[in-house]
This record gives structure tokens, C-alpha cells and sequence, in this order.
């Protein structure tokens, strides 16, 4: 197909000085005049081709539109084709995309990667993305509800600055209208997304965030010991990845968390309680307490089944 001839056409010219119309007539088994054609269907999609005169010329793309081979090893280009691969997945972008094409033809290990990535999600998911990048980009206001940590449903609006990926979640990092203040929005907690017409002027100077969630809240920790049965133990590694784990002899499993406050864990009790009776929390009595109520409060519940 001529589509195919025009990409491979165009790889072989990135990857050579210069190369005669004979030898590539001769290559896609097609006339010269054929290979002429599309010399200027590809020229006319923006890449410079140039042609040299002479016993030994032919054509060639100027050297300033390539990239040097010596300036990146091919770990180097298969970790940046794997990273813009997945960046292009989720938000379609074209400019990722050339980038690629781009890396490709200096890439010169063909085995198969030995890295992959995908950050994106479901559909409505990668859409949000893209709508936030898009508004990012062209500094407009976006407006949407929020589920916040105390489960409050609130509107809010936010001059967008930047997307970050962090602790396997997507966050938008802006300045929130009803805060009066700089925010992190975590994407999964949105709703009703939507950029509005108000454009907005680019922050000049932002505040300082090199202090990580961590430090942010390593004061008055707790540690919580959970226990996990056999059943249960993929499920627990996939939920406490980071957390400090030592198996038994019997073969479960042990987990060490730091918590905040009893009262502030309320987003690990729900997760306790999807392992069933295969996960129960050894120390400290006030979470096993607020376990036990969280229990009771369900079965009364379905009291009257």
C-alpha cells in the first residue's frame, strides 16, 4: 500500500544520508517516477527532504530535523518510547506520537521492551485527563463537584496549573476559587467535569511543594498490626504495598500501617472489612473497637432480614 511505502520511505531516509531514487525504486519495486510522487507527498506532510545532485546523490532529510544516535543509549529511547506511548494512550496526544516515530528510528534494539507502562483508567477517566490537560494548556477555568476526605460533597472551582501522578492516583494541582488557596484534587473524587468559558491569568510565582505527603503528615502516627489469613494474602499485598509485612510460620501474614488518629482512619476500615473474616486487627484496641462498631452498625441494619 502507498501508505505503508510513504512510512517506510521516510524511516529509511531518517536512518541514511542519502539515498538514490534507483535504489529505492528498486527496494519498494515501483518506477522512479513513482518514487518522485512520493518524495512530494511527503514533503508536502512537512518533512524537509532535500535533493542532492551528482554521480553519487539522491535524497536525504537535513540533519538538523534528525537526532544524533550518540546522544541517547537504547535504554535511554526504549524508556522514553515506553513513557510517551502510554502518555499518547491517555491523552491522544499527536505531538507524543511524532515523538515516537521520532525515537523509533534511532532505536536500536528491536527485542522485545523490557518495560512497559499504562497510566490511564476506564474511558471516563482518560477523558477527564484530557479535558484538564486541554485546560491547562490554554488557562481556563474548570468547574466540577468534589468528594472531599470528610465525604462532603462540595462545588468547586479551580484555575488548573498542573496533572500529577503520585501513590497510583491521578491529582490536579491548582488554585481553588472557594479556598482562596493552592489545592490538590485527587481525579477518582470529581464529578460533573467540565472547562469552563473563563479563561484565566498564568500564575507567575506558586508556592513551594517540596515537602511530600509523608512529611507533611508524619506527626502523631500510630502503628496498626493486622493479621491476614492464607486466602487473603494477594489481595493484602496488592492493598499494603509499602507497609512493613512479615509472614508466620503458619503461613499468614502480618501487616504494620501508620495510621493518624482512630477517629481519621476511616479509609482503612472499609478496606478491612472487604477482606471478610480473613483479615482482624491484632493492635491497637481503639481500631479493633471502631471495627467492631462499624460490625454492629451493619448488622442492625439487616436486623429486620
Amino acid at each position: 500500500m502507498k501508505l505503508e511505502r510513504l512510512i517506510s520511505m521516510i524511516y529509511m531516509l531518517l536512518n541514511n544520508e542519502i539515498l538514490s531514487a534507483s535504489a529505492l525504486a528498486e527496494k519498494y519495486k515501483v518506477s522512479q517516477r513513482t518514487i518522485y510522487r512520493d518524495i512530494d507527498a511527503i514533503c508536502a506532510a512537512g518533512i524537509p527532504v532535500v535533493s542532492y545532485q551528482g554521480v553519487n546523490g539522491g535524497y536525504g532529510i537535513i540533519d538538523s530535523y534528525k537526532m544524533d544516535k550518540s546522544l541517547l543509549g537504547s535504554y535511554d529511547v526504549g524508556s522514553l518510547i515506553t513513557i510517551l506511548h502510554s502518555m499518547s494512550t491517555v491523552f491522544e496526544d499527536d505531538r507524543a506520537l511524532e515523538t515516537i516515530h521520532k525515537l523509533q528510528t534511532i532505536q536500536q534494539d528491536d527485542g522485545a521492551p523490557s518495560l512497559t507502562m499504562d497510566i490511564g483508567g476506564r474511558r471516563a477517566y482518560n477523558e477527564s485527563l484530557r479535558i484538564l490537560r486541554t485546560a491547562i494548556t490554554e488557562c481556563r477555568l474548570v468547574r466540577f463537584e468534589y468528594i472531599n476526605a470528610k465525604s462532603e460533597r462540595k462545588q468547586r472551582s479551580v484555575e488548573p496549573i498542573s496533572l500529577l501522578y503520585k501513590y497510583d492516583s491521578w491529582y490536579l494541582y491548582g488554585y481553588c476559587r472557594e479556598r482562596k488557596d493552592f489545592r490538590e484534587f485527587k481525579l477518582s473524587r470529581m464529578a460533573k467535569l467540565l472547562a469552563a468559558a473563563e479563561y484565566f491569568q498564568k500564575h507567575s510565582h506558586l508556592p513551594e511543594r517540596d515537602r511530600t505527603y509523608e512529611q507533611q503528615h508524619s506527626e502523631n502516627k500510630i502503628k496498626a498490626t493486622l493479621h491476614f489469613s492464607i486466602e487473603c494474602l494477594a489481595r493484602a499485598m496488592d492493598f499494603f504495598y509499602s507497609a512493613e509485612k512479615s509472614f508466620n510460620d503458619d503461613g499468614t501474614l502480618n501487616v504494620t500501617v501508620s495510621i493518624d488518629h482512630i477517629s481519621e482512619s476511616r479509609w482503612l476500615i472499609p478496606i478491612l472489612l472487604s477482606f471478610g473474616d480473613g483479615a482482624v486487627v491484632v493492635e491497637p484496641a481503639e481500631l479493633r473497637e471502631a471495627v467492631k462498631a462499624k460490625l454492629e452498625k451493619m448488622i442492625k441494619r439487616y436486623s429486620k432480614v
